[in-house]
């Protein structure tokens, strides 16, 4: 697996890109704005096509360029059912910017797996910061990805509509007990 990373928009969210060396696919986790020019590049350099965008949650700040990667990219988007409207009928919230609609062509579940390549992402479902705030959890690279629900220093808000805060105390709780020795995605790239 490799990994690519970069920090984008008013509120540095983190895109992030997975590619498999063999089989040349990839996904994209939070296509935040403005990302277009910068993942269509990093896939053209490393001669990748990409599979699927995943977004952890419904927020505009993680979903901004989601409608244009679709287009540009032809990969399918996906992300759970509970903050499917979140992609179809966006909040533009304190966004700087208009935040297009998009279509999730796939619904992600508790349990369920991302698989393409050699890579096999599991489907966590950790509500809390959204009601349908997931974390990607690769067992064999031992790497998460946790969106808003986990980052460096916090956890996502709990004060905003369809937020819980026992919810978010039931998913930290929960990510507590996974193997110590994850690396959350950022820190990965600096190994």
């Amino acid at each position: 697996m490799r990994l690519l990373h970069r920090a984008v928009g008013p509120l540095s969210t983190n895109v992030y890109v997975l590619g498999d060396e063999a089989s040349r696919e990839a996904i994209a986790i939070d296509t935040a704005k403005p990302c277009v020019a910068w993942l269509t590049g990093e896939l053209a350099a490393q001669g990748w096509t990409l599979k699927l965008i995943v977004s952890s949650h419904g927020h505009w700040d993680h979903i901004g360029d989601n409608a244009e990667v679709v287009v540009a990219t032809g990969a399918m988007l996906a992300v759970h059912g509970a903050d499917r409207h979140g992609l179809e009928r966006p909040d533009p919230g304190s966004s700087p910017f208009p935040i297009p609609s998009s279509v999730p062509a796939l619904e992600l579940a508790e349990g369920s797996h991302i698989r393409f390549g050699d890579i096999d992402l599991e489907v966590l479902h950790t509500p809390g910061h959204t009601e349908g705030s997931v974390c990607l959890l690769s067992s064999e690279d031992r790497l998460i990805f946790t969106g808003d629900t986990l980052f460096a220093g916090g956890w996502g808000r709990v004060d905003l509509p369809g937020a819980s805060q026992e919810q978010m105390i039931e998913s930290l709780s929960r990510l507590a007990t996974l193997d110590p020795g994850l690396t959350a995605g950022l820190d990965a790239l600096l190994d």
